[in-house]
């Protein structure tokens, strides 16, 4: 059905107007890119460390203490076969001088089983970059000076640190040339044109890097925090859902051109239509993504701006660049299959999407509860999932110092590597009397005083990143809390005092942000689609989708790639992506079946519709998940457990709930899908 698009829509692809609107956003958008560039993250002690915990009140405490430009890095050295003899600990006791952070009388602390030595040391490191500065430095000296025979590694706070920030040296150039790599094959593969592709690669590749710049300002100037994965997550989401708006835009572009002699007319036609999708699509993402300003963690919340400021861009410059540009081109990007007037369009060429469509009209209840039964059954392995993820435990790649942090356990306290740290404004005797006579405790030494605060730092009897570890800092902190002198001005705070803590947060987020995306999700379908029953409908699968990926991953998790557990934030992030983007799909079809509805009737016209749509949402759905994969090039587990829920979740939806499930709900439903709007 023909119609007369609106007066915007042929002016932004008319003759004289599009080469303006072609070339002006990706101009602006490259010198934007050239002039700010990405804004410099200043690292904050309490980045990543939920509001209001025990941790976050620790560093607002360390941050008073005169000695707070520091951080430890323990030095270990350990025989590579038998003990270590005696001339080699002389000979060790000599270099310890010698290093950054000791003195002429550094004492190393031999282990009772004589195979190990360390030595705690205290590097200046007032920022990130200091740190990974001062622990390189250190390990090149102590590599050009070890003992024959004896292993040098360094571990502590600031080698686990300057680890992190190794790891990520480089990462988000790997991940933009693999994302982009994908999405270039993928184009390729679904347009079979040599040409074609470019042109939506280079628009998505721009609001990319465009995104990337205006997020991390916007992010400066508000003072929200962001971290290394910020970036990453970032790039994958606009490429992700700038590539689908433009798949969806450049297929209904192509059918248009079947009935249509002008290419101008042609686009102004395929634009109009697309619009309503990408504005529905886009608005439920970003209140989706919105919902991340609510966390208790600064990080998380970055991750949640960030996110909304990407989509934006993403759909503002594939819904005016590429449609300008594509039209410049003319037919002929379409090569070697140029669309003629007169050429059958994709309904009615489609024939495997005709024929699902004709299976899923014949028995509309079977395909109901078969595709119900299917979600169900890959949900049930999700009640048997468990979160939480050691340090040890968060890196692809074990860097050395998990590795030292290890080894120091086997032959010293189990808590040596990383002690508790406990900080206080109550004088320093009766903290380090509590911390001493606590079950939890080894040892404990006071390290910093000033300002009214010091610091005791604790060794546990167990080691770190272990449930043991665990029970150990809570029960530290249930001694102190049973003293009323200590109990409101002391706080315990360490690797494993944060690992606690952003347990504890994490599940204070998912109490709050999953029913508040859902809510805000329904309410802007209703708000777009003009609709009740649809939207419940839509985000109810979206939901079921949701539990069906993590019971799914779950067992690729444990089965094939030996993950014991979800990182805590895991579930959050892969439910708001799952369900933002999810419901993207069945917005697709859903405003493709309204539209062959109002001719055809509800049942009829979405079947219609899958036909229409069915190549295309599919086409974007393995783009979309072969896009989150590409998270699995950086080095941290969180990040591949999304890739891999995320692109489980994505294919489910574009394979089963989209292609059959949907279709025949509204099929049983009819028109009271739409109730109270009628669409005849």
């Amino acid at each position: 059905m023909s119609t007369t698009p609106p007066g915007w829509a042929r002016r932004l692809t008319s003759r004289r107007v599009a080469p303006f609107v072609a070339l002006l956003p990706l101009l602006l958008g490259g010198l934007l890119i050239g002039l700010l560039g990405t804004a410099e993250r200043t690292v904050g002690p309490a980045d990543e460390l939920p509001e209001g915990s025990g941790v976050a009140e620790a560093a607002a405490l360390a941050e008073r203490l005169p000695d707070d430009a520091t951080s430890t890095a323990i030095v270990l050295w350990t025989a590579e076969d038998g003990e270590l003899s005696r001339s080699t600990l002389q000979e060790i006791q000599r270099l310890a001088g010698d290093l950054p952070g000791g003195s002429g009388d550094a004492a190393p602390i031999p282990s009772e089983d004589g195979t190990a030595v360390i030595l705690p040391l205290e590097l200046d490191t007032k920022t990130a970059s200091d740190t990974s500065g001062a622990v390189a430095e250190l390990r090149e000296q102590l590599g050009s000076s070890a003992p024959d025979g004896v292993l040098t590694q360094v571990t502590g706070p600031a080698a686990v640190q300057a680890d992190l920030a190794k790891v990520f040296e480089g990462a988000d150039l790997t991940l933009l040339a693999t994302t982009a790599a994908v999405v270039t094959v993928l184009l390729v593969l679904t347009y079979r044109s040599p040409v074609l592709w470019v042109v939506p690669l280079v628009v998505v590749g721009v609001a990319d890097r465009l995104a990337t710049v205006l997020a991390t300002h916007v992010l400066e100037l508000v003072g929200t925090a962001w971290n290394e994965s910020t970036t990453g997550i970032l790039s994958v989401l606009v490429f992700g859902a700038g590539t689908d708006y433009a798949l969806l835009l450049i297929s209904r572009y192509r059918d248009e051109l079947k009935g249509e002699e002008s290419r101008h007319l042609a686009m102004a036609r395929a634009l109009h239509r697309t619009a309503e999708a990408v504005l529905s699509s886009s608005t439920t993402v970003v209140v989706g993504v919105l919902t991340l300003l609510l966390s208790l963690t600064p990080s998380t919340r970055g991750l949640g701006l960030a996110s909304a400021v990407g989509i934006v861009v993403a759909a503002l410059m594939v819904m005016t660049a590429l449609p300008a540009a594509l039209v410049l081109f003319g037919r002929w990007v379409f090569w070697p299959r140029v669309p003629r007037v007169g050429d059958p369009t994709t309904v009615q060429t489609a024939r495997v999407w005709n024929a699902v469509g004709g299976l899923v009209g014949r028995r509309p209840v079977a395909v109901a509860v078969v595709s119900t039964l299917v979600l169900v059954a890959l949900a049930l392995p999700g009640l048997g999932i468990r979160t939480g993820l050691s340090q040890s435990e968060q890196f692809l790649d074990e860097p050395e110092a998990i590795s030292a942090s290890e080894r120091l356990a086997e032959s010293f306290p189990a808590g040596s590597a990383e002690p508790a740290r406990v900080l206080s404004t109550a004088p320093q005797e009766e903290v380090l009397a509590l911390v001493e006579s606590s079950s939890a405790v080894r040892s404990a030494r006071p390290t910093a005083s000033g300002d009214g605060v010091v610091q005791v730092d604790a060794v546990l009897d167990a080691r770190p990143g272990t449930s043991q570890a665990v029970e150990a800092v809570e029960a530290l902190r249930a001694d102190i809390a049973a003293d009323p002198d200590l109990a409101d001005t002391t706080v315990v705070s360490g690797s494993d005092a944060s690992r606690i803590d952003e347990r504890d947060g994490a599940a204070r987020d998912r109490l709050l942000v999953l029913p508040l995306i859902l809510v805000l999700v329904l309410g802007a379908l209703v708000l777009l689609l003009r609709s009740v029953v649809a939207p419940l409908v839509l985000v109810a699968t979206v939901v079921a989708t949701y539990l069906a990926a993590l019971g799914a991953s779950w067992v690729v998790f444990t089965q094939l790639l030996g993950f014991e557990a979800l990182d805590v934030s895991a579930p959050l992030f892969a439910f708001l992506f799952l369900v933002a983007l999810g419901v993207d799909y069945n917005i697709f079809l859903v405003t493709r079946a309204r539209e062959e509805a109002a001719e055809h009737g509800t049942g009829p016209g979405v079947l219609r519709a899958l036909a229409a749509t069915g190549g295309v949402i599919t086409s974007a759905g393995v783009l979309l998940a072969a896009v989150f994969a590409t998270l699995g090039v950086l080095p941290l587990v969180v990040l591949a457990q999304l890739g891999v829920v995320i692109g489980i979740g994505v294919l489910l939806d574009t394979l089963l709930v989209r292609t059959v499930l949907v279709p025949s709900l509204v099929v049983l439903l009819g028109e009271r899908f739409w109730w109270p709007r009628r669409v005849r």
